[in-house]
């Protein structure tokens, strides 16, 4: 009676199961509905990732400001290295720039740690209680997960078109140090890889040797000038030397405006491709400024504020805001 019932109102003991077609299609819509949500969250994730970056380098902006303005407007060394001119020792490592600006990105008590009467006059390595391996947040993009475990970098004081020749035999940025005279760069020729001693060569902010550079030895204006840029450390050689964020030679005062934003220099060997263009010790394609950030860089002006450079930016208008006294009109676009 009931079994009639149940057929007779129109409900069945048996459940309908999807067919394989229809079973295709449910997977070819979620596959496509994947599809679209991956791309998005990546970008919401990178969005974010930029925008930490950017983050600490106002905070580097600030610190940087608060360091001039306790040392008579001159800006944290590039690196200090060497106590006589033309006489420095490659084991009096009196630190990087950042060391120098510890107390104001909230490292006080790192800093302390420094024996400043170690070797002569000191060396960051010969302070025992000082560890420049300490991995430090701040100084990392989260968009470089390679380098977030390393006591390294992402952030690098501009030593703008300042020359650095590399050992490969290939230099294909090397016309911006050396520019011609029909390019009224308002620049000359500079020393090498920062190794200067003597403010005029300086044509950025900081290279690797103790050179003060006062806020007026930068006529072109400080909103004009790059202070501080992205990069990846594990693309430059000195970084992997062993260095640390702590060294004047670890590459935070390493890179320039000579070869353009995010240029590859992912190799690993020495020189091998012959050319070297990929390698990270072919000194003039790698002391470039780089980011994991799609299509370009983010940079710290000289007043504080923080600027996202397009890397396709025309060379000379790069290495004009890259010099600190050029005296040509540049302005990012």
């Amino acid at each position: 009676m009931l079994g009639n019932l149940s057929g007779w109102l129109g409900f069945s003991r048996r459940n309908r199961a999807f067919t394989l077609i229809e079973l295709l299609v449910v997977i070819a819509i979620i596959a496509v509905l994947v599809g679209l949500l991956v791309p998005a969250v990546q970008k919401v994730r990178e969005a974010a990732n930029r925008m930490s970056c950017s983050n600490n380098l106002k905070q580097f902006g600030l610190a940087i400001h608060n360091y001039a303005g306790r040392n008579d407007t001159k800006l944290p060394p590039g690196g200090k290295w060497g106590t006589v001119k033309y006489a420095g020792d490659w084991g009096d490592d009196q630190g990087s720039w950042i060391v120098h600006i510890l107390p104001d990105i909230e490292q006080d008590n790192l800093f302390k740690a420094i024996n400043w009467n170690a070797y002569n006059p000191l060396s960051v390595r010969d302070s025992a209680n000082f560890n420049t391996g300490q991995v430090i947040k701040s100084m990392h993009c989260p968009s470089d997960g390679e380098a977030a475990s390393l006591a390294l970098t992402n952030y690098a004081m501009s030593m703008g078109p300042q020359c650095a020749v590399g050992p490969c035999g290939y230099d294909p940025y090397i016309s911006w140090c050396r520019p011609a005279a029909s390019l009224n760069m308002g620049y000359a020729n500079s020393p090498d890889h920062g190794n200067t001693w003597e403010l005029p060569d300086v044509r950025g902010v900081g290279v690797r040797v103790w050179v003060p550079v006062r806020f007026t030895a930068i006529p072109d204006g400080l909103s004009n000038t790059i202070f501080v840029g992205e990069v990846l450390p594990l693309a430059h050689d000195h970084s992997t030397w062993g260095g640390s964020w702590a060294h004047f030679n670890g590459g935070s005062a390493h890179h320039g405006t000579n070869p353009p934003i995010n240029v590859n220099t992912n190799g690993t060997g020495n020189c091998g491709n012959k050319n070297g263009i990929v390698d990270r010790n072919n000194w003039n394609v790698a002391w470039g400024f780089k980011s994991n950030h799609s299509g370009g860089a983010n940079f710290l002006m000289g007043d504080g504020r923080v600027t996202f450079v397009n890397q396709s930016i025309d060379q000379r208008i790069y290495q004009l805001i890259g010099c600190r006294n050029d005296g040509q009109p540049a302005n990012l676009p």
